[in-house]
């Protein structure tokens, strides 16, 4: 399954997170490099977001896909 997500599409969904979770998208991201476990493909790191906190499809795949943009930039740097 694709995990590519256009610009804009991602950029809603992240803006609605935390309207619908209760939590900033800067938390959920701290979360996921404090707390997930070290897995290396996206759908499992969306997997384990999704059981772990109970969040829909999509907001755990737009948390994940952040966290990876984030991570290889930071990687660039």
């Amino acid at each position: 399954m694709s995990h590519v997500l256009s610009e804009e599409t991602h950029r809603n969904m992240l803006a609605r997170i935390p309207h619908c979770t209760g939590r900033e998208v800067s938390d959920w991201l701290r979360t996921v490099e404090e707390e997930g476990p070290s897995l290396f493909r996206f759908e499992e790191k969306v997997s384990w977001l999704r059981h772990e906190y109970d969040l829909a499809y999509g907001h755990a795949k737009a948390i994940i896909h952040e966290y990876d943009l984030r991570r290889a930039a930071r990687k660039l740097r």
